[in-house]
């Protein structure tokens, strides 16, 4: 059997929150909930499985999604038109603007819980052959 990332638990002030915030902008759904879990699937199967802890508890992350070119301009016009702060860069010394690294597109921005979001369109390093 290979090994594959099947879920990962995301903490957030408010799991409902940080889920939506996710689901809308990158036009995914919630897939499921329970116990204190809120699930957004993706499309390789990996869940993120959202968690609410107090707001003190929570260490941030990054998490760094792979979209088409379709969805990177659909999920950026959502956060201009929405005015969520966003970068070119993970330091975020390029304010309201994405990156062309890899031959692609990419852009950085916070979720509600302070954790580091990224969306590209190439994956390091570039295409694959």
């Amino acid at each position: 059997m290979s090994v594959e990332l099947n879920h990962t638990i995301v903490h957030a002030r408010d799991n409902r929150e940080s889920a939506e915030f996710l689901t809308e902008l990158l036009g995914l759904e919630i897939t499921a909930e329970w116990g204190p879990f809120v699930a957004v699937a993706l499309s390789n199967g990996v869940t993120l499985d959202f968690a609410t802890l107090p707001e003190d508890r929570i260490t941030p992350q990054h998490y760094a999604f792979l979209v088409s070119e379709e969805e990177f301009d659909a999920a950026y016009t959502r956060i201009v038109e929405r005015g969520i702060e966003h970068y070119a860069d993970p330091h975020r010394q390029q304010p309201n603007a994405i990156n062309h690294n890899d031959g692609g597109r990419g852009v950085y921005f916070m979720d509600p819980a302070g954790h580091a979001m990224e969306l590209i369109t190439v994956p390091y390093g570039g295409r694959p052959a």
